[in-house]
């Protein structure tokens, strides 16, 4: 077996775990920063949690890495895997690739092309949301002169970086918080390209296959009709 195809094989083993993994990251990290009057034993369950599943992006990170055979050159060519491996943030994303998992063990994907991309980036948004949230209220919340106090103000907070509008009614004033309001930024900027996109190509599409039935459509005869001929009646003798 070559290595695309243990590497394929690897990844189709993999998807579900990892995915699990990110759920389990995504609850355990929620539970350990918004329960504060958690005893300390089970807020070490929820650390050791969030570590274990980072360990498992680690192995499968490293299992690819070895099985494409590619070097160093492996993390340029998976620069998206990295970033995944190395920001928390984005584990929770790879939620959203069960369904082509799912789709792919099926034989084909239910939904069309351009209904897809605006999903996985709708799921994307919300999922990378929530944990950009969690993220800055547990940076911001108690820091001096902070306007994120609740994490309903780091929700709000959020869906305005995302949307990339910026209200500036409560920002990050500390560094862990505005780096991480720079990647909410870029992230919102490529996600709503994406679902822009897709839905611009889809309008085009089918404005582009109105434009071509309505060509393909027989142009009917607006001409009159001739009037029947009349059968001249013989003269009476």
């Amino acid at each position: 077996m070559d290595d695309d195809s243990r590497t394929t094989s690897w990844e189709h083993r993999a998807e579900v775990p990892l995915a699990v993994a990110s759920m389990l990251f995504l609850t355990s990290y929620a539970i350990h920063v918004l329960a504060h009057g958690l005893p300390e034993a089970w807020r070490d369950l929820c650390l050791a949690v969030t570590l274990a599943s980072w360990a498992m992006f680690a192995v499968d990170y490293a299992v690819r890495w070895r099985l494409s055979g590619q070097g160093h050159r492996f993390v340029r060519t998976h620069w998206l895997d990295t970033l995944v491996l190395a920001l928390p943030l984005l584990r929770p994303v790879r939620v959203v690739r069960v369904y082509e998992a799912v789709q792919r063990r099926q034989g084909r994907p239910r939904l069309a092309l351009h209904a897809r991309v605006i999903t996985y980036a709708g799921l994307s948004v919300a999922l990378l949301g929530f944990a950009g949230a969690l993220a800055v209220y547990q940076q911001e919340h108690a820091a001096p002169g902070a306007t994120i106090r609740t994490f309903g103000d780091a929700v709000w907070w959020t869906c305005s970086t995302l949307a990339t509008v910026g209200y500036g009614d409560v920002t990050p004033v500390t560094a862990a918080g505005r780096v991480i309001a720079v990647g909410l930024m870029a992230c919102g900027l490529a996600l709503l390209g994406a679902v822009t996109g897709s839905f611009s190509a889809w309008l085009l599409q089918v404005f582009s296959s109105e434009d071509e039935r309505r060509a393909a459509a027989p142009v009917p005869d607006e001409r009159p009709a001739a009037a029947p001929a009349q059968h001249e009646r013989p003269p009476e003798s």
